[in-house]
């Protein structure tokens, strides 16, 4: 079976490019660093089409921050609740009927996703999530999706990996967050902390308890990981034995696993490739089939 589509998870950073066949299976893929931040204005268009001259003349689907106001088009969001046959039936076609993109969604409260939803409904498509239940999807701003049905009823963003990355380069604790960040002691404890203290108190703590000899510097950077990881996890409210169904790659899922235990629930990792294959397969099922 041949080629029938390109698929292409656009971020901010990063982007990740699959070929695949008319029944999802991949047959070819890359992730590179030519995310948002590297096209030019008004450079989508070129660079679809330097994906197309390198992967085959094929439809390609899009989804992520092309979709931004920064991107190709500012595609309008769905609203909550949302499921696949209703962002199926609002792609948007830069090029008709050769390159759609995938609108993000809206919740009430005020929250947004681009991305995303292509994975926590792919995943709940390919059986890897449960039609209702609570995902995760770690990351610079991790999402918390209620799905109801099968559809995005809810969210809730943190932003747990850019407040990370700026204590490393830009704060007060930045000279002691050049350790590893792996799960072990440290983490655990700053976990802990996470769940139940004052977040910026023990924050400012992590300098001081290098200062005065109570953690290591080489410790320092796992614990406050584990401090903002454990609070973002406190977020949801604690039901012991719940099920968190956590879509990432590794390691990043692990420390999760172990933030989303150490509260008290069942943590289920979820491959985000597959999800996000999964999601495209069936957006591109739903427009072939209109």
């Amino acid at each position: 079976m041949g080629a029938d589509l390109i698929a292409v998870d656009w971020g901010t950073t990063n982007r990740r490019i699959f070929v695949l066949d008319r029944q999802g299976r991949v047959l070819g893929a890359r992730r590179d660093a030519r995310g948002l931040l590297s096209v030019p204005e008004g450079g989508f268009a070129g660079a679809v089409a330097e994906i197309r001259a390198e992967f085959g003349d094929y439809p390609v689907v899009l989804a992520g921050m092309a979709g931004s106001a920064k991107g190709w088009v500012n595609v309008p969001y769905r609203p909550c609740p949302a499921g696949l046959a209703d962002l199926a039936g609002a792609l948007h076609w830069a090029e008709p009927g050769r390159t759609a993109i995938v609108p993000g969604v809206a919740d009430g409260a005020g929250d947004v996703m681009r991305g995303e939803e292509v994975q926590f409904l792919g995943a709940v498509a390919a059986g890897l999530a449960p039609p209702d239940g609570l995902l995760c999807q770690p990351g610079t701003h991790c999402k918390w999706a209620h799905m109801t049905g099968g559809a995005i009823a809810g969210f809730a963003t943190a932003m747990t990996g850019e407040l990370f990355a700026l204590l490393k380069d830009r704060s007060l604790l930045a000279d002691f967050l050049t350790g590893p960040v792996a799960d072990g002691p440290a983490f655990r404890q700053g976990v802990a902390a996470g769940l139940s203290g004052r977040l910026t108190t023990e924050l400012f703590r992590v300098r001081a308890a290098a200062l005065l000899g109570h953690r290591s510097v080489a410790d320092s950077a796992a614990y406050a990981s584990g401090l903002l990881i454990g609070h973002d996890v406190g977020g949801e409210p604690r039901v012991p034995g719940r099920a968190v169904y956590i879509v990432a790659d590794a390691p990043l899922a692990g420390l999760y696993a172990t933030a989303v235990e150490l509260a008290g629930g069942v943590a289920h990792p979820v491959d985000s490739q597959a999800a996000f294959v999964a999601g495209i397969t069936q957006f591109w099922r739903h427009v072939c089939d209109d």
